[in-house]
């Protein structure tokens, strides 16, 4: 069995990005090698542009030119992705792959972590982390989505609304 996978960052030809990720997906599923090469992914975000005055939604990439790939590294594993056509290789000093460390991963939002959160909007919460740490507020909004979470705390005499990520906050009894 596979030792465990981690993140690699692949450089491609700038637009091929999707391209060597359909390609090297069929290559897994081809050659079975799903144990080996477990996900790709080309990092996007959705943005709005304005033109004649109309918005529009446009998916654009974060990080032109790379893929990221989940892989356990092995000598196959390497030849596979490195001769996908439009790859140019592992980003990495002289071509050596890096694994990306969990906080670069985290950063970049790749995995999905799921958390569990025991309070909803209206419930007293405390801040655990970060520069308003120990202030107690109330939940306005919570966003399972995009892992945040709205608590107004009161600082200076005024109410004041504070992002705060999900695992941020935690239930006052």
């Amino acid at each position: 069995m596979p030792d465990e996978a981690k993140w690699y960052v692949v450089h491609t030809y700038s637009g091929y990005e999707n391209k060597v990720a359909t390609n090297l997906e069929t290559i897994v599923e081809n050659r079975k090698l799903q144990d080996w090469i477990q996900e790709i992914h080309v990092p996007t975000e959705t943005v709005v542009e304005i033109k004649d005055n109309k918005k529009h939604e446009v998916e654009r990439k974060i990080f032109p030119g790379y893929v990221l790939v989940k892989m356990v590294m092995t000598d196959d594993s390497w030849y596979v992705v490195r001769n996908t056509r439009g790859c140019t290789g592992f980003v990495g000093p002289n071509g050596k792959p890096i694994p990306l460390s969990d906080e670069e991963v985290a950063a970049l939002g790749v995995e999905k972590r799921e958390i569990e959160v025991n309070y909803t909007v209206g419930d007293t919460v405390r801040i655990t982390d970060g520069p308003l740490e120990n202030f107690s507020g109330i939940v306005d909004e919570v966003d399972l989505d995009k892992n945040k979470v709205r608590v107004t705390i009161s600082m200076f005499g005024r109410e004041t609304p504070v992002e705060l990520e999900l695992d941020q906050a935690e239930r006052l009894d």
